[in-house]
C-alpha cells in the first residue's frame, strides 16, 4: 500500500502542471482552483487502481482531470471573469503591457466558452493532437478537429466583440 502510495504522489508532483493549468482554466479565483485541484487529486486517487498502463500517465490523467473539472464545473456554476495561465501564451517580452493585456482579453474570452471548448482549447494549448485530443475527450478525431476549429473561431470573435484587435 505504502508502495502505491508513493508512486502515486511522485505521478502526480511530475505532472502537477497539468492540475494547474485544468483549474486556472475552469475557475477564476484560487480558491475555487484550489478546490478543483482536490477534487480531481481525490479522483485520480480512486482512480489509480484501474490505471493499467496502457497509455501514459499524463494521458490518463488530462481523461481524469477534464471529466473531473467538467463536473466540478457544472456543480459550481459559478460567473466567471479573468484568469491568468501564462505558461500557454508566447509573447517576446516576459513582462511587456502588452502580453498583460493579451492574457485579459485571452482568458475572459475563455471563461465565456462552455466546458467543453474550454476543454479543447486547454488541450490545443498544451500541444496535443487532434487525435490526442479526441481520445482524451472520447471523440473521433474528425469530431475533435471540427469542434477544435469552430472554438477557436468562437474565440476569436468573443476576443473581438471585447475590441482587442489581433
Amino acid at each position: 500500500m505504502e508502495a502505491k502510495q508513493t508512486l502515486f504522489l511522485e505521478l502526480i508532483d511530475q505532472h502537477k502542471g497539468i492540475l494547474h493549468k485544468i483549474a486556472k482554466m475552469y475557475m477564476d479565483n484560487s480558491e475555487d482552483q484550489n478546490d478543483l485541484i482536490q477534487e480531481i487529486v481525490l479522483q485520480l486517487w480512486k482512480s489509480f487502481d484501474r490505471f493499467e498502463g496502457n497509455a501514459q500517465f499524463s494521458t490518463w490523467m488530462y481523461r481524469v482531470s477534464l471529466n473531473t473539472a467538467l463536473t466540478f464545473f457544472k456543480k459550481e456554476k459559478k460567473k466567471t471573469d479573468n484568469a491568468y495561465l501564462t505558461e500557454n501564451i508566447d509573447v517576446q517580452d516576459e513582462n511587456s503591457d502588452e502580453k498583460e493585456t493579451q492574457l485579459e482579453f485571452f482568458y475572459k474570452a475563455v471563461h465565456e466558452l462552455n466546458p467543453v471548448e474550454k476543454a479543447l482549447i486547454f488541450l490545443f494549448l498544451e500541444g496535443q493532437s487532434h487525435k490526442e485530443i479526441a481520445t482524451n475527450l472520447g471523440i473521433t478525431e474528425v469530431n475533435a478537429r471540427v469542434k477544435l476549429n469552430r472554438t477557436k473561431e468562437k474565440l476569436q470573435q468573443i476576443i473581438k466583440n471585447y475590441g482587442y484587435e489581433f
